[in-house]
C-alpha cells in the first residue's frame, strides 16, 4: 500500500507530534495492561518508559529501518506471575522479572548470531507467503474477542452474546463513535485528519462516554459512569523503576541449591515464551515488510531485528518488569495512517519516556475507557487480519496442497488451539504457525520452495552465460526487428 510518509521521511514538528501521540494512543492500552494484568504494585508509569527505552534500542540496533515500537508482551503474563511467585523461602518477584527478561533476550542474541552466519533463506524456506500469510491473520484474528469484548463491556450471557444494560449501551455507542470518527477520517478526511484518525477517533468517543459520566453524577444515573475521574486523586508522580525495587530488596536465598532452583525455575517460564515470541517476531516484520515494501528481514536483517527486540525485551524489563515484542497495533497504525517515518516512531518512544513522569498525562490516558479502545482497536485488528489475507493473494489456492496449509492455520488460530506445559503457554498463534509449518512441509511445500529457488538460479546463471550479442538481440522489441 502507498505511503504518506516513507521510512526515512520526516514530517514537519507540529504533525510530528501528532503522528506520535497517535502512535502512542494506538500502543497504550496493551502497555499499561500487562502491569495492572500482574498487579504487585507494578508501575504502569515504568512499563511505559521501559516501552519507550526499549524501541530506542530497537531502532538503534535496526538502524532506524524499521518503523516498530515494541511495547509490553502479554506472552511473558504466565512467566512474570512464576518470578513473583517466587521457588525459595522469601519472594524475590522483581529481581526474577529482571533475571527472565535477560533469559529471553539472551534466547535471542543466540538465534540472531545464528541468523547472522547462516543467512535468512531458511526462514523464507521454511515459512512462505502460504504460512506466513494466514499466521499475520491470526495475529488480528486472536485480538478479535479483545476488541468486541472491551466495545461490549465483557457482558457475555450463556449463548455467547452480549448481554446489554444502560452502561454496556452507553460503551457501545462509545465505541461505535469512536470506530466510525476513524472510519470518517481515514476514508473521506483531508489532508491531516486523513493521517491522524485514531486521534480524532479517541478524542470523539471519550468526549462522548465524558458527557455520559458528567450525568451519572445525578441520582439514580451512576450507571451513565463510563470513566473514572478518581483516577486523579491518587495520582503516580513519578514511575517506580523495576531496577530499584528489586537491588533494594534484602533476599534471603537460602543455600545454593535453593538459589539454583530459583533460577532453574525462572529460565523454565522465560526461555520457552522466548522461542514463541519468535514466531510472531517474524510475523509481524513480514507483515510490516509487505505494507512498507522493503523486506526488512534482508535490509537490515534478520539478526538486527532480533537483537534490538531481544535488548530491547531486556532494557524494558530492567525499568519497567516487563519483557517487550514488537508491537501489531503499531504495524496496523502504519498501515492505516500511511505513516511509515522511523521518526515517528523515534518520537513516540521519546514521548512515552516523557509521559512516564507527567503523572496528569499518565493518568488521563488511565482514563480513556475501554469501550472507546475497543473501537479503535476493532479497525486497528482487522487491518493486521487483512494485511495477513493480502499475503497470499499471489498465493494459488487451487491448489490442494497450499489450501490445506492456510485452512489448518486459521482453523487452529481462530480455534483457539493453545497448548500449556506447566508454567509455559504456546499461545494460538504459535500453535497455528508451528501446525502450518508441519502441514507445508507434509504437503511438500518446502521441498517445491527449495526446487522453485534451484530453478531461479540456474534461470539466472544461464542468462548471465548467455553471448552478449544474443541477450542484445533477444532484448530487442519485437515490433523494431519487423521494421
Amino acid at each position: 500500500m502507498k505511503m504518506v510518509y516513507g521510512v526515512k521521511d520526516r514530517p514537519r514538528f507540529p504533525q510530528l507530534l501528532l503522528f506520535a501521540l497517535q502512535q502512542l494512543l494506538a500502543i497504550l492500552a496493551a502497555t499499561i495492561a500487562v502491569p495492572i494484568a500482574i498487579g504487585n504494585d507494578m508501575s504502569t508509569s515504568a512499563a511505559l518508559f521501559g516501552a519507550g527505552a526499549g524501541t530506542i534500542v530497537y531502532l538503534l540496533f535496526t538502524q532506524f529501518k524499521s518503523p516498530v515500537f515494541l511495547g509490553s508482551s502479554f506472552a511473558f503474563l504466565g512467566s512474570m506471575a512464576t518470578a513473583f511467585a517466587g521457588a525459595v523461602s522469601m519472594s524475590v518477584g522483581y529481581l526474577g522479572l529482571i533475571i527472565g527478561a535477560l533469559f529471553a533476550g539472551l534466547v535471542y542474541v543466540i538465534i540472531a548470531v545464528i541468523v547472522k552466519f547462516c543467512g535468512v533463506k531458511w526462514i523464507d524456506k521454511l515459512m512462505p507467503a502460504v504460512v506466513i500469510g494466514p499466521t499475520v491473520a491470526i495475529i488480528g484474528l486472536s485480538l478479535a474477542g479483545n476488541a468486541v469484548g472491551d466495545a461490549a463491556g465483557h457482558v457475555v450471557n450463556a449463548d455467547g452474546g452480549f448481554t446489554m444494560n444502560l452502561t454496556t449501551g452507553l460503551g457501545l455507542l462509545c465505541a461505535l463513535v469512536t470506530l466510525g470518527t476513524t472510519i470518517a477520517c481515514s476514508v473521506y478526511g483531508k489532508k491531516m485528519l486523513k493521517m491522524i484518525p485514531f486521534v480524532m477517533g479517541i478524542l470523539a468517543g471519550y468526549v462522548l462516554a465524558a458527557i455520559f459520566t458528567a450525568f451519572s453524577y445525578i441520582e439514580g444515573a451512576e450507571a451513565m459512569r463510563l470513566i473514572d475521574f478518581t483516577k486523579f486523586k491518587d495520582m503516580q508522580w513519578y514511575p517506580d523503576f523495576t531496577f530499584l525495587t528489586a537491588f533494594s530488596g534484602n533476599y534471603e536465598f537460602g543455600d545454593v541449591g535453593s538459589l539454583g532452583a530459583y533460577i532453574g525455575t525462572i529460565a523454565v517460564a522465560y526461555v520457552p515464551v522466548a522461542f514463541v515470541v519468535l514466531a510472531e517476531h517474524i510475523a509481524d516484520h513480514k507483515n510490516i515488510s509487505s505494507i512498507i515494501e522493503t523486506d526488512l528481514l534482508k535490509d537490515p536483517g534478520l539478526s538486527r531485528t532480533l537483537l534490538g527486540d531481544g535488548v530491547g525485551s531486556m532494557v524494558g524489563a530492567f525499568f519497567g518488569g516487563c519483557p517487550n515484542t514488537t508491537y501489531g497495533e503499531s504495524v496496523g497504525c502504519v498501515a492505516i495512517s500511511g505513516n511509515a517515518s522511523v521518526i515517528t516512531i523515534f518520537t513516540t518512544a521519546i514521548l512515552a519516556i516523557l509521559a512516564s513522569f507527567l503523572a496528569p498525562f499518565v493518568t488521563f490516558l488511565a482514563t480513556i475507557p475501554s469501550c472507546v479502545m475497543g473501537g479503535v482497536c476493532i479497525s486497528l485488528y482487522g487491518f493486521i487480519a487483512v494485511s495477513g489475507l493480502k499475503m497470499i493473494q499471489k498465493v494459488d489456492l487451487n491448489e490442494n496442497k497450499n489450501l490445506f496449509v492456510v485452512s489448518v492455520i486459521l482453523i487452529a488460530g481462530v480455534g483457539g488451539m493453545s497448548l500449556q506445559f506447566g508454567k509455559v503457554t504456546v499461545t494460538q498463534v504459535a500453535c497455528a504457525l508451528i501446525l502450518g509449518i508441519l502441514t507445508n512441509v507434509l504437503v511438500g511445500g518446502f521441498k517445491d520452495q527449495g526446487e522453485s529457488e534451484g530453478a531461479e538460479t540456474a534461470e539466472a546463471a544461464e542468462t548471465a552465460d548467455m553471448p552478449a550479442a544474443e541477450s542484445a538481440e533477444e532484448a530487442v522489441p519485437a515490433e523494431e526487428k519487423e521494421g
